[in-house]
């Protein structure tokens, strides 16, 4: 009478190592960007005369080039560090476009070294397609992290109960509802209250005893019952109950649970 439904956990040590590259990812999309200074820097300096301004960009690539051998030494794992010359990178960018919009002003370009800008600009173009690709392959580990860190739900029972309590045999005298199943253990999701829905569809397709709303995946839905519990990122079981408040008809029963917007678990029942 019971269904089954099938998940997928994550070992911690596949986690571990996604959450290393994604470190990994994010150092060196920063070292594209620091390049990406210097190369701009390097082509400001090129269509100069002014020598007061070249010694002081000189001085700004100097800089960029001592924060890009410090990134180089820090591990991806340093988080303050991290974040320090993330930050440093903000500050570049407004210093160069600072210098940017004095050399546009000064309208000091040399036409004789176009050839010599334009491939200083595919240089540039080529980092920022790399800073991109970067970025692509960061997300797609940070959503491989969020699907491990969902909740999944095995094992499910459901038992319907007369007046008396007792398990009912025929779907005239069923009066209640108890219903359960595991949580399985995941050392990757947050541990903390969770707020579990459960929504029970009749043969019809329409919803057993609606009590309230809950949002998933930009909608809202009702659920015929909800159990708040304290997730631990161990193995739990969950027993829950609904009174019948209406006439049921033979046939086919639905089951889902879900928690954090997502749907972690269903099965199915016939009552006679």
């Amino acid at each position: 009478m019971v269904g089954y439904y099938y998940f997928y956990a994550r070992p911690l040590q596949q986690e571990n190592e996604e959450l290393k590259e994604l470190a990994e990812l994010e150092k060196q999309e920063m070292k594209n960007q620091y390049k990406d200074f210097d190369v701009q820097y390097e082509m400001l300096q090129s269509q100069l005369s002014n020598d007061s301004l070249i010694a002081q960009i000189e001085e700004e690539r100097r800089h960029t080039q001592q924060l890009l051998e410090e990134l180089e030494r820090t591990k991806a794992t340093d988080a303050r560090e991290i974040m320090r010359l993330k930050a440093e990178i903000a500050s570049l960018r407004k210093v160069l476009q600072s210098y940017i919009m004095q050399v546009d002003s000064l309208g000091r370009l040399n036409q004789s070294l176009s050839e010599e800008n334009t491939h200083m600009k595919e240089q540039i173009s080529e980092a920022n397609t790399q800073i991109s690709t970067l970025s692509t392959q960061r997300n797609q580990l940070q959503d491989k992290v969020s699907i491990a860190a969902q909740l999944d739900a095995t094992g499910f029972w459901v038992t319907p109960k007369d007046k008396k309590s007792k398990e009912a045999r025929r779907v005239k005298d069923v009066k209640r509802f108890a219903f359960g199943f595991t949580i399985v253990k995941n050392v990757t999701a947050t541990n903390g209250q969770r707020t579990l829905y459960a929504r029970i569809l009749k043969p019809d397709n329409t919803i057993m005893g609606a009590k309230g709303t809950f949002t998933y995946e930009n909608t809202t839905l009702d659920y015929t019952e909800k159990k708040y519990i304290d997730y631990t990122g161990e193995e739990e079981r969950v027993t829950m109950y609904s009174d019948v408040t209406e006439f049921l008809e033979a046939g086919t029963y639905k089951l889902f649970i879900f928690c954090d917007s997502q749907m972690i678990g269903q099965t199915s029942f016939t009552l006679k």
